[in-house]
């Protein structure tokens, strides 16, 4: 199961905690197993990196529906 949040997910990922490139142990106590979903959140999260706009599909014409996405929000001026 994911280890995020306490979400039951399946996991599907094996976490490095702290990365390896981060002079990460590659041992069980370094590791965390994870959904692929929040696999994608750490990572972007450990190495510095906004993380993705979770898309909720597209409209007919084309356009993204999620309420977060950027073309979706209110533009402050």
């Amino acid at each position: 199961m994911c280890d995020a949040e306490g979400f039951v997910t399946p996991a599907t990922v094996v976490n490095h905690k702290v990365p390896l490139a981060h002079g990460g142990a590659d041992t069980d106590e370094n590791t965390e197993n994870l959904c692929d979903r929040h696999d994608v959140i750490v990572t972007a999260q450990q190495f510095g990196k906004a993380v993705p706009v979770e898309g909720k599909g597209i409209s007919r014409d084309g356009r993204p529906t999620s309420a977060d996405h950027p073309w979706n929000r209110t533009r402050r001026c």
